[in-house]
């Protein structure tokens, strides 16, 4: 998934969702909103079909590079994204701090 594809992203008050199309089917990311500081990242879901060719990966990079833009910090709920962020020491910037 070289150069990547397009990733959608769709934000309410409280809550939003990141998608991603690739061959017709849909991978998405969900969130939920903790004020105006955080999200928390609560499900990740690829289709078996995409299973593999990096979309999951790609969803939580979206999201780290748009918690950054925006100065938010990340809670990520979600064991896969929770994994990701672990396996990538130079998105654990965004994760929030425990006080």
């Amino acid at each position: 998934m070289s150069g990547g594809p397009e990733i959608d992203r769709e934000e309410g008050e409280s809550k939003g969702r990141y998608r991603l199309v690739l061959d017709g089917h849909e991978a998405e990311l969900t969130y939920s909103r903790l004020g105006a500081a955080a999200i928390i990242i609560d499900h990740t879901g690829v289709p078996d079909a995409l299973r593999g060719r990096g979309a999951g990966q790609a969803l939580v990079a979206r999201a780290v590079e748009d918690a950054r833009t925006e100065g938010r910090s990340i809670v990520p709920l979600c064991p896969f994204a929770k994994a990701q962020i672990s396996r990538h020491p130079e998105w654990q910037d965004v994760l929030q701090r425990r006080s």
